[in-house]
């Protein structure tokens, strides 16, 4: 059985030193090279990664890597060990060793769930990004495919799901999950306009991508194993609270 994980990056850092981990430069056909393997070869939208963030290199991996079970993590955000849990936070990324012990009882590997307790999926969304891209999707969603409307539905009343675009799966459920998510996200390309929205905001397939992984794995009925995520950088707990308090009570101007 073989495993590869992509590591989504966009500039040089710490890589771990273990095969079943390869770092690739994200939007490489439009970003001077840094020296690791690029998005830009073969298959590829390389050229839409300030719109579409790490799944240019998902879409690199599902077209031109081969293996039995691909993944996708970020460069400063991976997997934690089961068994290292008081180790420094290298030691503590997970070993292909152990991801393969688990991946011989489960076909999917997902971070653990992101609770927001006060805001549903859906408000968390459109008070920090705008509310269309939500009602596009779920137009696109009920005209192409709507027999996972109920589970988009679903999943954009709860506060909890797998965000990140971090995942570990057999190859034939991403290349399902993939031609799926890319269907969607060119469709809703098509149709959004961008132009007006800040840098952060034109990032917008990224983020609605993250909104998609559930409704899939629920309408297909996907069992999973989830893993804890260890992030190497610090993070900043009271500004992200004061980011997602201000944005609760300034949200965006919403646009109908």
């Amino acid at each position: 059985m073989e495993t590869k994980i992509i590591i989504a990056t966009h500039k040089p850092y710490w890589v771990p030193d273990d095969p079943v981990y390869f770092p690739v430069q994200m939007g490489h056909a439009i970003h001077p090279d840094i020296g690791y393997t690029g998005d830009d070869t073969g298959e590829n939208i390389s050229a839409k990664n300030p719109n579409f963030c790490e799944l240019t290199g998902l879409y690199w991996a599902v077209h031109n890597v081969d293996a039995d079970f691909l993944g996708l993590v970020h460069y400063r955000r991976y997997f934690a060990s089961r068994h290292h849990r008081f180790a420094s936070k290298k030691q503590r990324v997970i070993s292909g060793a152990e991801l393969n012990e688990i991946l011989q009882h489960t076909n999917v590997i997902l971070p653990r769930e992101r609770h927001y307790y006060i805001e549903t999926n859906y408000t968390q969304y459109i008070h920090a990004h705008h509310k269309r891209d939500l009602t596009t999707t779920r137009s696109i969603i009920q005209r192409k495919c709507p027999e996972y409307l109920p589970a988009y539905d679903l999943y954009m009343s709860k506060t909890h799901g797998h965000h990140f675009n971090m995942f570990i799966m057999r190859k034939e459920l991403l290349e399902h999950y993939s031609a799926w998510l890319f269907d969607i996200l060119f469709e809703l390309e098509r149709e959004l306009d961008i132009s007006h929205y800040s840098d952060n905001d034109k990032r917008v397939f990224g983020f609605v991508s993250e909104r998609l992984l559930d409704a899939w794995l629920i309408t297909n009925r996907i069992t999973y194993q989830e893993l804890d995520i260890v992030y190497l950088e610090p993070q900043h707990w009271l500004r992200k609270g004061t980011a997602f308090l201000r944005r609760k009570l300034f949200p965006k101007q919403q646009e109908g």
